[in-house]
């Protein structure tokens, strides 16, 4: 697989994510630091007056259920169908969609939550996924951004648990501040060790502006 052929690599994850890999992402239990960082956004969502929040990457939808029961209008969103059948039969909207060309309306959405699914996309194609991304938010919102990062390579891991293997983007941190600073405000970066050497780079990034309700400080 080349390493920008996203088209490839669209097709890749989606057998990766089918049925099998649905069923093994259910299985699995959410570490007590990823509920924390879920925590800590959603306390940020609070503050700001947020409503409306889209889900990108929503696999089996945990977090948008966590968010639904803390009162937010939760949009739940997964390049696989089978995902999104999971998420719907929870109860939520859900919706199959390839985050490189959201079919959404512009300035829908007061915040983004993007927990591990940007870490797919190749450089090549990060740009008009953070496009796409700022595009749905309104002015003054909000976007979690966590992906483990790395070295800088980018390819599929031999050693994947999931059928066929996945591709990554191993970002460093230099890098995907970068990449989210062309398109948005830095609120808050923070990186977690892992003895896997793939650090958790946490981001809440903002869309410039105010949003609808709030008062200019």
């Amino acid at each position: 697989m080349a390493r920008g052929d996203y088209s490839s690599i669209r097709a890749s994850l989606l057998a990766s994510y089918g049925e099998e890999g649905a069923r093994l992402r259910a299985r699995k239990v959410k570490a007590p630091w990823k509920l924390d960082e879920r925590a800590v956004f959603l306390r940020r969502l609070e503050q700001q007056g947020c409503r409306d929040l889209l889900e990108i990457g929503s696999g089996t939808g945990q977090d948008s259920v966590f968010f639904a029961e803390h009162g937010l209008n939760v949009v739940a969103t997964d390049l696989s169908p089978a995902m999104v059948a999971i998420c719907g039969a929870k109860g939520l909207p859900a919706v199959v969609m390839d985050f490189a060309s959201p079919s959404l309306a512009p300035e829908s959405f007061d915040a983004v939550h993007a927990m591990n699914c940007l870490l797919h996309v190749p450089n090549a194609e990060l740009r008009a996924v953070l496009a796409a991304i700022r595009a749905v938010l309104r002015p003054g919102g909000l976007f979690f951004l966590g992906v483990y990062g790395g070295e800088g390579w980018e390819g599929q891991l031999p050693d994947d648990d999931h059928v066929p293997p996945r591709f990554f983007s191993w970002r460093t941190d230099a890098q995907i501040q970068r990449f989210a600073g062309e398109f948005f405000e830095i609120v808050d970066f923070h990186v977690m060790p892992r003895e896997d050497g793939h650090d958790f780079q946490s981001l809440t990034l903002r869309r410039p502006g105010v949003l609808r309700g709030q008062r200019s400080r």
